[in-house]
């Protein structure tokens, strides 16, 4: 584990979804969408501190730590699509999240994943222990590739405690199974960034 001692960690937990077809044709290769997440002491839990900078310097490795479980959940399948967010428990602040998902741990979390040139779509809230959360998913190098426009849902059935904080990211091995609704496509994006 390579996370920063700053980040007093208690737990990570996995989501793994394999989609084999939905109505319709089964895609070529089935669909994989996992997410990683880190459960970890919110050390401003219960009080108001102006400057969030320690939950953000030392982020890049919780982007780089949680990215490369991620890969590791796809299976050596490419990461087409990735999203980022968290939990705040009761006794914390959605900023406190934010602080640790910032373009520190953003930048971190491109290169463990082979890189992306998208803003990284992102969901965070105050929430109880067990609470769901829906983590977006974009297509990695535009965001306008309507096809990779979609979400994993994860909850924690012991966490967030009221102070911690679960910071989560997710991706998907390609875009919605049948995608149909037109717009930018992949190999516009790539036929694009070749030029």
């Amino acid at each position: 584990m390579s996370i920063d001692p700053y980040y007093n960690v208690r737990a990570f937990h996995s989501f793994v979804q394999e989609t084999l077809h939905e109505l319709g044709p089964a895609p070529e290769q089935p669909l994989i969408k996992a997410a990683v997440a880190v459960v970890i002491e919110n050390p401003f839990a219960g009080r108001w501190v102006e400057d969030l900078s320690p939950l953000t310097d030392p982020s890049a490795s919780l982007g780089t730590e949680l990215g490369s479980r991620l890969v590791a959940l796809l299976g050596g399948r490419a990461v087409e699509s990735y999203g980022k967010g968290g939990l705040a428990g009761v006794n914390g602040e959605q900023e406190h999240v934010v602080a640790c998902i910032t373009t520190v741990f953003g930048d971190a979390l491109r290169d463990a994943v082979g890189g992306g040139k998208a803003w990284i779509s992102s969901a965070s809230k105050v929430a109880a222990t067990g609470a769901q959360i829906d983590i977006p998913l974009a297509y990695k190098d535009e965001v306008y590739v309507r096809s990779h426009y979609d979400a994993i849902t994860i909850a924690l059935p012991d966490g967030p405690r009221p102070d911690e904080l679960v910071i989560i990211v997710a991706g998907a091995s390609g875009g919605r199974p049948n995608a149909r609704v037109g717009g930018m496509t992949v190999a516009d994006v790539i036929a694009r960034d070749q030029n």
